[in-house]
């Protein structure tokens, strides 16, 4: 579904990717890792035409997609849920849902039944939501796109306990609907149990994938990689 290869990218004059490769198939769940700073997002900003591909394939469905405009690539088929949630604080729960709504199986019904307090919140500008309800209806709002593939850039981040638990119950039932997914999030027991392959950056490059039995297999390169 999705190719990324030999992917460079960056901010200006300041290079940042110098080798990102991945792959998601259809149906699939793909965790992107790596410690802070080393290209996680960089890499779904530059697959989101939010930043410049200076060099290397971006492939979605068999269709380049590097350098295309932003919205051009939602209207693709890719949904991104983005890091720190950017809501729309000015609008209510339900227009940020239906802001950006597209025909197909989500709809606002559907999504108010995955996150029901996003139905009893209707009426509430977002900006007055606690984070994880915010998180839930920037979920939510990148679900009413209707995408073939979904981005999660740190869906649980910042958050409690018992509202990351919700979130994840929410991703597995995505999942289990056959849902695509790209995941970055630091909880690596989750997401050895969720994901079906895993993707590890290290200063803009890809370094390992396997699936997670490999990656449960090799410590030295979790605490290499990924290890504080």
């Amino acid at each position: 579904m999705l190719e990324v290869a030999e992917l460079q990218s960056g901010y200006g004059r300041s290079p940042v990717l110098f080798d990102m490769r991945l792959s998601i198939a259809a149906g699939e769940v793909v965790s992107l890792l790596g410690r802070n700073g080393m290209g996680k997002t960089t890499t779904i900003r530059a697959i989101m035409g939010l930043l410049p591909v200076a060099a290397g394939r971006v492939v979605f469905e068999g269709r380049s997609i590097a350098n295309t405009a932003p919205e051009t690539i939602a209207r693709a088929g890719i949904g991104l849920v983005p890091e720190g949630r950017q809501v729309f604080p000015t609008l209510t729960v339900r227009e940020n849902l239906i802001a950006t709504a597209r025909p197909g199986p989500w709809t606002h019904a559907k999504v108010c039944d995955l996150f029901p307090v996003l139905g009893e919140r209707g009426g509430q500008m977002a900006s007055t939501l606690s984070g994880g309800e915010q998180q839930m209806l920037a979920i939510g709002r990148a679900l009413m796109t209707n995408p073939r593939l979904l981005i999660l850039d740190e869906a649980t981040e910042g958050l409690a306990p018992v509202i990351r638990s919700h979130i994840w119950t929410c991703i597995e039932r995505l999942k289990t609907g056959g849902q695509s997914i790209l995941i970055v999030d630091k909880n690596l027991r989750v997401l050895e149990r969720l994901a079906d392959r895993h993707f590890i950056v290290q200063k803009g490059r890809t370094v390992w994938s396997g699936d997670s039995a490999a990656l449960r297999d090799d410590a030295a390169t979790v605490e290499s990689f990924l290890g504080v």
